[in-house]
Parts: structure tokens; sequence; C-alpha cells
């Protein structure tokens, strides 16, 4: 190949203006975000855990038959978390491999109760996530913000105790932005957990509880009504609804969509039939995340190509789905026109090449 046949492949390479591109993300999960470097390190140090120390096992240990059975290796990586020091080792070297993506900002997903209940001091846990947040900022100059969340499986006895840390003067870190509703959602009801949203909000935090992931829209419908949803994560089947799309296109409710994820899970059955072009022609503001990409094999880069393919993106395509995630985040006015800003730089020196 010549030199001029080379740079036209790379101009023209979705995945080289991808990997380039400064990205926010919005639906990322804090233990889900470690990879097999971090899991077999934490496995190393607590020997007593099913999880393999090797991280060539950990691609068969993160194959999943059902969205049961990840829930169920999920908690056994949640397992390893165990101390103060492990607790910063995850959440400083995730900031790193975000920041080797180029994303400048993100909302990590953190379930705090998942550690608290396993012994951690919830003032050591707190001090934990934000040393490391700070450190990530000053060396990789990745802003982070933390979303609490309610893991649904363990009931209401979980949704007190993490609206008590989210809302403790003492204890609510200064990162944290937003609440959220985890886990399962069959047999999980959005309702229950309305006492607890309402507090939260109440104390400045947005809403942005996962639902229609594995249940029909009316877990969408009853995000909104009931825990005044400002986004919506996942939301696949909100497109079983027209009702339901309109509503959230004419809102402006941003959808925190994850396609790989939505395979691996089996809430969709292949790429080809994911409804992320229903959501977009629908009007509904789409932003593209990777959930928990190292158990699914993904990354936030990969995520931005698959839905360029599935959305027929060219490269300003491509950059207004980065701004998308910007628009949607709750970053600050001048954070989030500095990100896109630096969006539309790059996405101009490249077409120019």
């Amino acid at each position: 190949m010549t030199d001029q046949q080379t740079a036209a492949s790379t101009a023209t390479d979705p995945h080289a203006f991808i990997e380039g591109l400064p990205k926010a993300e919005l639906h990322v999960h804090h233990v889900g975000s470690a990879s097999p470097r971090i899991v077999s390190e934490l496995a190393a140090r607590h020997r007593d855990s099913a999880v393999p120390t090797d991280p060539e096992a950990l691609v068969d240990y993160f194959t999943f038959t059902d969205f049961a059975h990840f829930i169920k290796v999920y908690l056994s990586v949640v397992d390893l978390i165990r101390t103060p020091d492990d607790v910063r080792l995850l959440t400083f070297e995730v900031a790193r491999d975000m920041a080797r993506q180029n994303v400048r900002y993100a909302e990590l997903t953190i379930t705090p109760y998942s550690s608290v209940r396993r012994g951690i001091d919830d003032r050591a846990f707190m001090a934990a996530i934000e040393d490391a947040r700070k450190a990530a900022e000053a060396e990789f100059g990745t802003v982070l913000r933390w979303c609490f969340d309610i893991p649904g499986e363990a009931g209401l006895e979980s949704a007190e105790e993490t609206v008590r840390l989210a809302t403790t003067d003492a204890l609510r870190p200064e990162g944290l932005v937003s609440f959220g509703l985890g886990g399962p959602e069959i047999g999980v009801p959005r309702p229950q957990f309305a006492p607890y949203f309402d507090r939260a909000i109440a104390a400045g935090l947005h809403s942005v509880p996962h639902a229609g992931e594995t249940t029909g829209p009316e877990t969408v419908w009853d995000a909104l009504t009931h825990l005044h949803a400002e986004r919506i994560g996942h939301g696949t089947t909100s497109a079983q609804d027209p009702k339901l799309l309109a509503h959230l296109a004419e809102h402006r409710i941003p959808l925190e969509v994850c396609p790989t994820s939505n395979i691996a899970t089996r809430a969709v059955r292949t790429l080809d039939e994911h409804p992320i072009r229903r959501f977009v022609d629908a009007g509904v503001l789409v932003t593209v995340n990777s959930d928990d990409p190292p158990m699914f094999g993904t990354d936030l880069n990969n995520e931005y190509a698959v839905a360029a393919r599935l959305l027929d993106l060219d490269e300003r395509g491509i950059a207004a789905l980065a701004k998308n995630a910007v628009d949607a985040s709750f970053l600050d006015p001048a954070g989030k026109a500095r990100i896109a800003e630096e969006i539309d730089t790059y996405t101009e020196a490249w077409l120019a090449r």
C-alpha cells in the first residue's frame, strides 16, 4: 500500500477517528470497569475467591448465559473489593483505562452499599474514591463524578443505606452528582424506591435509574413517573412504545445506550436487532456507553464504532454523538463548553487531513 493509500484508509477508518475523539461517558459501572489486569490483582489479594487470578481465564469467566448469570458473576467481583486500598486501586486504575480512550469526563456508577455491608468503613470508602478521583484528574486530566446507585436485588434495606450515604453531609463525597438504581428489573418494581429518590432529589442529586433493560416499557414509565428520572439507563424496550418514545423526545430525556452490554446479557438478541436507530429516528437524545466494559469484552471506543455502523455515521455524525453525551451530562456549563470545543477542534483537524 502506498503512503497516499495508507493516508486515505486512515482518514476513512472510524476506529482511528474514534480513538482520538474526546469523549464523555455517562453509564459505566465502578466494579464493572475493572479490567482483567485489575481483577486478577484483586483476586490474587483475596485467594479465597472463586474469581480466577489468570487474566486469560477471565475471558471464559466473563461469558454469560443470561442476565441472572451476569449478576452472579458481577457480585463475585464485587466481593473482591474488601478494603479501602482495594477501592482506591480500582477507582484510580479505572480512570487510567478511561484516559487511554480519551475520556475527558465520566459519571461512574458506584454501589457503596455493597462495600459498606462487607465491612469497609463508610468514611474510609468515601475517602478512597475521592483520593483516587483527585489523583486521576491531576495525573490523567480525566474528570470523574459519581452516581450512587441502589442494588435493586438487595431490597429496601439497601435503598435506605444508599440514600443515607448519599445525603449525609459528613459522608457525601464532593464528586457525587446523581442517584441511581441498578441490578435486575424482573421482580424489582421501580415505584417502591420512590421515597428514597425523593430524598436524594431533595438533597440536590439527579435521578438516573436503570429501566427497560430486561422488562418492558412500563418500567421506563415507572422510572419517569415515580422516580422522576432525568436520564434512563438502557431504556432498551422503550422502542416498543411509540408514546414513550415521543415523550422522551419531547422532554429531551436522554437514553444511556449500551449496545454490546445488551447483547452480552441477552437483553437484545443481535446487534442488528438493537433499537438504537429507532431511538434516533424518533428524535430521542441518545448517548453511547460501555456499561461493564471488560466483562462484556468491549470499551467505549468499540461502542462508538458499533453505534457508527448501526446508525451509518460518518466522522461528523460520530462527533455529534459524542457531543450528545456532553450535553446530557451533569457537568457544569463551562466544562461542557470546553469538551464540546475539543470535539469540534479535533473533528475539523481530522477532516482537514
